[in-house]
């Protein structure tokens, strides 16, 4: 029997294999079916396998920790092998591996603290440890009683266990390849039951060439016409029900279309889009566009580099007709019409066109009914030929010849025959008649006989299920319908009941309703609560998944299906807040909006609607958690009196116990104040209160978020000693709660501090390792990591490595959203200018820049940057030569920042404290006291070079050579290129003077090779003159 070390040895090896055999077949499930969390839980358990052979402490708790990590993985394998929605879980499954995917961040802490690492060690104070642990256990078995493992078996056979863990990557294997086969033989096979991945996550499918189509053939003529002759823009017109869809399905189908723009079609449905912004993100999601990238101005930018593309914006009327917002969709519609190569073409319901467009001319006349002839060989493709005509003439004169009437009516025949619909139609019509008569009633009787219907009636709760879809503008998918919870026996069933009745359609694999029959369930037939408060919630708990991991690519995989369901949930509030509105609905607003601004379609007008009405509600838990949602949304929103919500949010926080919500509504207001109005002493108060309050409650998320507001406050007033200490601070309780991406936040902060102290190796190292922890956390790529980037860049700035700084600013401000993040969108624009006055760039592309970000600076309200552009305003014009007028700026600026933003003093001083353009050493000397007040070791350096070109000046060699001798000690610590070049030439000068021309000529040199490194052309040639003129 081997003894009890090399049987946990043996153990933790078994243990080992088998979560790498897990963490490779979540891996492949993740690329298969884009399922949240699986990519970040693979990359996570990957990297606690570098951990598991250097364990030094605590080994039987480790083993015992990841052995209850396998048989969850485990577990969550089979739920995704078993699924029958192709990956798709509900989102109470993925709230639940979310949780467990924060405890596996817990159990990687715990178990890296165990290598005996110096600093890691640190971070724990005495008894952390034992309550890491403890939530890391805690974590486990709320995982393990939602995916229903009783017990953990310790005695399973280790080769068994491993043959198992093979088994289950296998069966992966098999269903991904069982998914691509169904996939394949449901394009040419068509099923009920739709595709549910595809559901969600393909917006550019096109629709279904239609298989009946007549009477169009003229209008198909006069479309093809004016697409021979280039990229026309068209709008097709018509009643409703009058066949614009079927026509403009036909046409991006046509040989000459499919030949002309092959895949560049797009076919999209406006139907979920109601203002201009929802209209550009609709259609930058079918492009594949970011959702990070500006809507607008990347979707111009695609069509105008892309081959000739074709678009068309069915149902358009939805987003046109109101007249709020008409001005700004006819003004968007203006500039794609602008894009040469592309052919846009939309329908929309009555005769008139959206104005401020230059529509190709002829114009194409509204559609009109069809003929007789026509409208009889659409009735017998759908019903067959068999019946006599004069009885398929009477049910057609019926229908007005409008081709959705005739649909519903063919259809019913074909299951109970013309006597029947015309029997029928003559009760029906008879209270119609009475009720007064127009073209619209043939249409309405032609849905009602249609719901009579014997399919309806052999379901009758397909008639519930056609109540719910006359309120879901974007239909559902399978996912939908099989996980919404809706109170239906057999919902397939009654999909299939609506589907051969013609009352409802697929498109896109989902389950449509056209507009004409919506209005009508809507009139007459209106969705019971019982079956919207289902959805609701499948809905609100979607919305959770994403809101509660914003930001990182685990909610971003929850975006297609909020997104291909976003006119749902706003169908569903809207009738919430219309009858019984309560905290869950508020809570839902709220997370629609986080979810609608950060994916670039604005704040919700319903949140407006919500904040008028507030007055008539006593839940004071509503109303604080949207006024602190409005206040959080301060940059959308510059209008709104912050103010009066503050002092409202303050009473009715008073009036109940929710702690998480009150240090929620602190850290808002500390943000607010720190970079709204600049106010750091209302800053620092509200992050006390607030870290108090996480204190008291232990509530260690929001402890970090305040400590982190905190150390912002500190190092906007220069104190970057004192914030690097909150900043650690901030580190241990995220590093202790195993929260990456909270320390991913407190590092990058800490980066900060060290860059402001001169210490730009350690920054450098401090964001290396929190892009590390972000990608452990699947947050590559997201906004913080985006910060953080941008501070890899300064650092390159800094150090006088000015190309590589550029080339991060351009990577960055092509794929960053002003909308998303205007602050960060902003500060590329600025800090590209100052790489380009730095390298020489051309006057007039630094000028521009410098505009463009001062008025997004002004925009956002931040009146620090906005000095700060003045600043390089000052250093564009000192290198056109106006010194004076640069001289007066800097003064003015200074005074502005003086007292309340350290950086700002720092640059302005920097600048003034140059006695080379200058000639007035007091500015230098307030820049050393400055400095070393602030312990800027960067400004402190300066000052003394500044110092020495004074003293050489004064022909004082002994103590300008000291001066420069230190400085440039500072600055090779720093690895400050240029400047170390700038004062090595100063030496090689004097070298020069004293006659050591060997001396002189290996300063100017190195100096050469540091000016080069830093792309400064000129002061290269200068050196190249000074060591010819020796030689």
């Amino acid at each position: 029997m081997a003894p009890p070390t090399a049987a946990s040895h043996i153990r933790l090896t078994g243990i080992a294999t088998c979560l790498a055999t897990a963490a490779a077949t979540l891996d492949t499930l993740s690329d298969a079916l884009g399922t949240p969390f699986l990519g970040t839980i693979s990359a996570t358990v990957q990297s606690l396998l570098d951990y598991v052979e250097t364990l030094q402490r605590n080994k039987d708790d480790c083993i015992e920790l990841l052995d209850h990590a396998r048989q969850l993985l485990d577990a969550i394998i089979s739920v995704l092998v078993n699924s029958n929605t192709s990956g798709e879980m509900p989102p109470l499954t993925l709230k639940q591996i979310g949780k467990f995917t924060e405890t596996l961040h817990k159990i990687h802490a715990f178990v890296e603290a165990q290598q005996g690492g110096l600093k890691i060690k640190n971070l724990f104070r005495k008894g952390e440890m034992n309550t890491l642990l403890k939530d890391c256990k805690s974590g486990l078995v709320q995982a393990q009683e939602f995916f229903k493992i009783n017990s953990i078996n310790f005695a399973v056979n280790v080769q068994k266990m491993q043959q198992d863990s093979e088994a289950r990557h296998q069966q992966a294997l098999a269903m991904i390849e069982g998914l691509s086969d169904t996939a394949s033989s449901r394009t040419s096979h068509p099923e009920i039951l739709s595709s549910a991945h595809n559901s969600s996550n393909s917006f550019s499918i096109l629709p279904s060439e239609p298989k009946i189509f007549h009477g169009r053939e003229s209008e198909l003529a006069d479309i093809l016409n004016l697409f021979s002759s280039g990229t026309p823009k068209l709008v097709i017109l018509g009643a409703g029900g009058m066949g614009k869809t079927t026509l403009a399905r036909v046409v991006v189908h046509h040989p000459m279309i499919s030949e002309t723009y092959k895949e560049n079609r797009f076919f999209i449905a406006c139907d979920s889009a109601s203002s201009k912004a929802e209209l550009a993100a609709l259609i930058g999601v079918h492009l594949e566009l970011k959702p990070t990238q500006d809507p607008t101005q990347s979707i111009l930018k695609y069509l105008s580099r892309s081959p000739p593309t074709l678009l068309i914006l069915d149902n358009f009327e939805t987003v046109w007709e109101l007249t709020e917002g008409r001005g700004d969709v006819e003004e968007f519609l203006s500039h794609l019409t602008d894009v040469e190569s592309l052919a846009l073409m939309i329908t929309m319901r009555g005769a008139e066109r959206p104005a401020k467009v230059h529509w190709t001319r002829p114009f194409l006349p509204p559609l009109t009914p069809l003929s007789q002839n026509a409208a009889r060989r659409v009735f017998v493709d759908i019903a067959d030929d068999h019946y006599d005509t004069r009885e398929v003439d009477q049910v057609l004169q019926l229908t007005d010849n409008m081709p959705l009437a005739i649909n519903l009516l063919a259809s019913l025949a074909d299951s109970e025959g013309c006597s029947e619909v015309l029997s029928r139609w003559t009760r029906e019509k008879t209270t119609t008649i009475s009720e007064g008569y127009d073209k619209r009633n043939n249409l309405e009787t032609s849905i009602k006989l249609s719901l009579a219907s014997s399919r309806i009636m052999s379901q009758p709760q397909s008639l519930d299920l056609l109540s719910i879809l006359a309120i879901q503008p974007d239909g559902l998918s399978d996912v939908e319908l099989l996980q919404g919870g809706l109170p239906l026996d057999n919902i397939l069933a009654c999909k299939g009941a609506l589907l051969r009745t013609a009352l409802a359609y697929r498109n896109e694999n989902r389950l449509r309703v056209l507009v004409p029959i919506r209005e009508y369930m809507q009139k007459f037939f209106p969705a019971k609560d019982c079956l919207i408060q289902p959805l609701h919630n499948h809905f609100h708990e979607l919305l959770g998944v994403y809101t509660g991991h914003a930001g990182s690519p685990s909610s971003l995989q929850v975006v297609p299906r909020i997104s291909s369901n976003y006119a749902n949930i706003q169908c569903i509030l809207e009738n919430s807040l219309q009858t019984d509105f309560n905290l869950v609905s508020a809570i839902s607003v709220c997370y629609l909006n986080q979810f609608s601004v950060t994916t670039n379609r604005g704040m919700i007008p319903m949140i407006y609607k919500i904040f008028q009405n507030l007055s008539h509600s006593t839940d004071h838990r509503l109303r604080a958690s949207l006024y602190t949602e409005l206040i959080n949304c301060w940059r959308y929103n510059p209008e709104l009196n912050t103010g009066k919500l503050i002092i409202q949010a303050l009473k009715h926080l008073s009036d109940f116990d929710d702690t998480d919500l009150e240090c929620r509504f602190y850290n808002t207001l500390a943000y607010y104040y720190l970079e709204h109005d600049s106010d750091m002493v209302m800053a620092s108060k509200f992050c006390e209160t607030s870290i108090l309050l996480a204190i008291s409650t232990g509530n260690t998320g929001r402890q970090c978020d305040a400590l982190r507001y905190l150390a912002h406050v500190k190092k906007a007033l220069g104190d970057a000693f004192a914030a690097r200490g909150i900043a650690f601070q901030a580190q241990r309780l995220a590093r202790v709660s195993g929260d990456l991406e909270r320390e991913a936040h407190a590092l990058h902060l800490e980066a900060l501090c060290w860059t402001d102290q001169g210490n730009l190796r350690k920054s450098i190292l401090c964001n290396k390792r929190a892009r590390q922890l972000l990608v452990l956390c699947g947050m590559s790529g997201c906004n913080i990591d985006n910060f953080i980037m941008h501070s890899q860049g300064e650092d390159h700035r800094l150090k006088s490595e000015y190309l590589e700084a550029h080339a991060i600013y351009s990577q960055m401000h092509e794929q960053i959203s002003v909308s998303q993040s205007p602050y960060l969108y902003t500060f590329s624009l600025y800090s590209i200018a100052e790489v380009g006055l730095a390298i020489g760039a051309a006057h007039d592309d630094v000028e521009r820049n410098i505009r463009a970000a001062k008025t997004g600076f002004q925009t956002i309200g931040d009146q620090r940057m906005t000095g700060m552009c003045d600043v390089l305003t000052a250093d564009l014009i000192t290198r056109d030569g106006a010194c004076l007028d640069a001289k007066e700026l800097l003064c003015k600026t200074l005074h502005f920042g003086w007292g309340k933003y350290a950086d700002l003093m720092s640059y302005c001083l920097e600048r003034l404290g140059n006695i080379n353009l200058w000639g007035a050493p007091q500015w230098t000397t307030l820049l050393l006291v400055h400095s070393l007040k602030s312990k800027q070791m960067l400004g402190t350096y300066k000052a003394l070079q500044f110092l020495g070109d004074l003293f050489l000046n004064w022909k004082d060699p002994d103590t300008a050579t000291s001066l420069f001798t230190v400085s440039l000690a500072g600055f090779t610590y720093m690895d400050i290129h240029r400047s170390r070049a700038e004062c090595l030439v100063r030496l090689g000068d004097m070298a020069q003077g004293d006659g050591d021309l060997v001396k002189a000529v290996e300063h100017w040199e190195l100096a050469k090779t540091l000016f080069q490194r830093s792309s400064q052309v000129l002061q290269v040639e200068e050196c190249d003159q000074k060591v010819c003129a020796i030689n």
